[in-house]
């Protein structure tokens, strides 16, 4: 088993209990092919766990499998059931064992009746059909073949009910509690049952599904979103505190990713500022805000209108009413001094005057962060792009000097880094755009555009092409500016962190858990 925080360059091995802690009854894709900023290779900073950084476990699919058997296992023995009797009042209780333990003491046969849970089952299962039977789906009434049956006496063919089962595990995905398929019936039907209809594949789904069953429904794990990665990953913080930390997360296949919300690495800013940043990015509410500081309504027949040329003499297409564009007044009462608009009183004009410059400015506010938020997002996109190229580079640079390949991968992590941070500058803007203006304000701005000179310097260094008797220069350049702008990074990111944590940024809008 694999643990490790946010120094992202090594996982450290932890011991392993039986399972993982029960969750509390009311408990409130950006690739990393390697380690995050250029510091895994210090010491100090392996040791010193940073503001930004959260501790995790990486958790295979074995030892997920494991510590279900384990739990089971430890419960069956406490309360005397078989493993799968134990491990389906497990499920519904949400492997909450100290719960379930005090539960079933007092009010046991419940228990056994909610989870579906039968001791007794010699009433289960494949049954031969009885005399006069006809299957109530099908209407089948040969006495040859086999018939399903549970305690609550609802008898059915076997074809059914495999094929009731098997619609209700493939194609529904469920695996709690499948009930009897008589209408009305609450009788869950338990995993021996329904093992003895199906076929292996379908039973092989349905163990899958209970995998993924046990990760969801506890607080303290959550599955990899990468895909075709097996692996979930354990971190034992409450989820109220994701409104004061960015829980980033590393998982094992090198995927990193948000632990709150399951979103890529969106560091700085945490889940709430991201939902609320992608919804407003998402939603129409900036062409409502377009249209109110670009277009107006016609007196007459409220069109919309747009301004399509310098004269503010208008016409509306539809209703051919001429009108004032800057007071809105009819154009006839305007004569030779239009341009005064004393048709209407001050304040009348002054209002609306004022209520277009707000929404011009409110929309201008929001595309300059949308545009450099939406411009790094792009450049992350195209720095990926040079990874090919780096590589032919490194070639190149290999075949031209006497650096061995391990010595022009410096090349490589300097598009790691670059990347990383491009990154981080994109959600810097989301981040800043909810600030409220002050001193503090101003500091992050001064750390965030230190980062953002020092990244394009790093671009444009990694541009350049290769000239060979520069290629020690060259290096030179690229390792220093690498480890530069990793530590700018790194600056960004320990500031806001603490700055959430201590309180001391404030935010014109409120935000709370995902």
């Amino acid at each position: 088993m694999s643990s490790g925080s946010m120094s992202e360059d090594d996982f450290v091995a932890s011991d392993y209990e039986d399972g993982f802690d029960s969750q509390e009854e009311d408990s409130d894709m950006e690739y990393e092919q390697t380690e995050d900023i250029g510091f895994s290779d210090m010491v100090t900073e392996k040791q010193r766990q940073k503001a930004y950084e959260v501790d995790f476990t990486v958790l295979p699919l074995a030892e997920i499998q494991a510590a279900q058997a384990s739990a089971s296992n430890h419960v069956a023995g406490i309360l005397g059931v078989t493993q799968d009797q134990a491990a389906a009042l497990l499920r519904s209780f949400k492997w909450n064992k100290e719960r379930l333990v005090e539960r079933y003491m007092d009010h046991a046969q419940e228990i056994l009746d909610q989870s579906g849970v039968v001791l007794d089952d010699t009433k289960l299962r494949l049954i031969k059909r009885p005399k006069g039977f006809v299957c109530m789906i099908c209407f089948d009434d040969s006495p040859n073949g086999g018939a399903v049956g549970l305690r609550c006496g609802h008898v059915f063919c076997q074809a059914c009910y495999d094929q009731y089962l098997t619609q209700k595990i493939i194609e529904e995905g469920e695996c709690r509690k499948i009930l009897c398929p008589e209408t009305g019936c609450n009788v869950v039907i338990d995993e021996p049952t329904i093992k003895s209809v199906v076929q292996p594949s379908v039973m092989e789904r349905y163990h899958q599904l209970q995998d993924r069953v046990y990760v969801e429904d506890l607080d303290n794990l959550r599955w990899c979103p990468a895909p075709n990665c097996e692996n979930a990953v354990e971190c034992r913080l409450p989820h109220s505190s994701f409104t004061t930390i960015v829980p980033t997360v590393l998982c094992g296949c090198g995927y990193k990713f948000c632990f709150g919300c399951g979103q890529g690495d969106h560091q700085p800013a945490p889940c709430g500022l991201v939902k609320m940043w992608q919804k407003k990015c998402a939603d129409d509410s900036e062409t409502a805000n377009w249209i109110s500081a670009h277009t107006k309504e016609c007196s007459k027949c409220q069109s919309t209108i747009e301004k399509n040329g310098g004269c503010n003499h208008m016409t509306c297409r539809k209703c051919k009413y001429e009108f004032c564009w800057v007071c809105m007044g009819p154009w006839s009462e305007h004569g030779t001094s239009w341009y005064n608009c004393n048709r209407y009183e001050e304040s009348s004009s002054t209002d609306a005057r004022d209520q277009q410059a707000k929404s011009r400015a409110s929309l201008e506010r929001y595309l300059h962060y949308y545009n450099r938020f939406a411009n790094h997002e792009q450049s992350a996109k195209l720095d990926r792009d040079l990874y090919m190229k780096t590589e032919k580079k490194m070639e190149e640079m290999q075949r031209t000097s006497d650096l061995s390949w391990i010595e022009v991968q410096f090349l490589k992590k300097a598009v790691d880094v670059l990347t990383s941070c491009r990154m981080t500058l994109r959600w810097t803007y989301a981040f800043a755009f909810y600030l409220a203006r002050d001193n503090m304000t101003e500091l992050f701005e001064d750390n965030q555009r230190d980062l953002e000179v020092a990244v394009e310097a790093l671009s444009e260094l990694l541009e350049k092409p290769i000239e060979k008797e520069k290629i020690p220069e060259l290096r030179q350049q690229v390792l220093d500016k690498t480890v530069y702008v990793g530590s700018r990074r790194e600056v960004v990111l320990e500031d806001t962190a603490k700055g959430l944590a201590d309180g001391r940024w404030d935010f014109f809008v409120e935000f709370g858990k995902v």
